[in-house]
């Protein structure tokens, strides 16, 4: 079996655009989005109509949730964007998907945790405001008694294959189409670095499930002017560089 996974697209057409082209050419039998698929300055109408016309089984992330749920006073600004590009049945649609979703007998699939779509499950904040790599301990307590064979997260933005309790493989394909967090400063330990659309390949063979985890390049300097033309300047820097800093 070859599933591609995708994430955290944020109205990012241009880079989701990218990634079906190329996940076309992988010969991946099934495609699942892991949420978060609009909040952005740049092109969330076109991004929801877009992957409703995909039907591809989707997460629903905290962004997707916030858009129906919180008063315009709470909403990032970007996500306040995102809602008022969109109808009012195109937000009911988002806050309707699944918290998680059970793609197959060993795959589960959810945004943040299984339990919690604003929570980090592979990573921790440090005493500096940084991201680590979560402590066996905590993991184990995130996943909340969760052990299928493989469990599929995204939320933090950062590609990862991790060897869980119990052997689940726990993956994050990273983002699609926002590469640095341009509304949360303090996050600055989850950037990449670079302005690639990411997602990844999850595969089965000889009975073991592994991942290729890619990179793409786009045309993310069109992005970063998108998002400047809008007025998005700290959104435009985060497009075109992976890094808000």
């Amino acid at each position: 079996m070859r599933l591609a996974v995708i994430s955290d697209i944020h109205g990012n057409l241009m880079a989701l655009e990218a990634v079906l082209s190329d996940l076309a050419s992988r010969g991946v039998d099934a495609t699942i989005n892991l949420g978060d698929c609009v909040a952005g300055p740049l092109w969330p109408r076109e991004t929801f109509e877009l992957l409703a016309d995909l039907g591809i089984p989707t997460v629903r992330g905290n962004h997707d949730r916030w858009i129906v749920d919180r008063p315009a006073e709470q909403m990032p600004p970007a996500g306040l964007f995102a809602r008022e590009a969109l109808t009012e049945a195109q937000r009911a649609v988002l806050h309707a998907l699944p918290a998680t979703l059970q793609f197959t007998p060993e795959i589960l699939a959810v945004h943040g945790t299984p339990t919690d779509d604003t929570a980090y499950l592979l990573e921790e904040v440090t005493e500096d405001g940084r991201l680590a790599p979560v402590r066996r301990a905590i993991l184990a307590e995130r996943l909340a008694g969760a052990a299928p064979p493989v469990l599929l997260c995204g939320h933090s933005h950062r590609q990862a294959v991790v060897m869980g309790p119990a052997g689940t493989l726990i993956l994050n394909p990273g983002s699609v189409g926002c590469p640095a967090f341009a509304d949360s400063p303090a996050a600055g330990g989850l950037e990449h670095r670079s302005p690639h659309a990411r997602y990844a390949v999850l595969t089965k063979q000889h009975g073991r499930w592994g991942a290729e985890l890619l990179a793409l390049e786009y045309d993310w300097d069109a992005a970063a002017r998108r998002a400047d033309g809008l007025g998005w300047p700290r959104w435009a820097r985060a497009l075109a560089t992976g890094s808000v800093e």
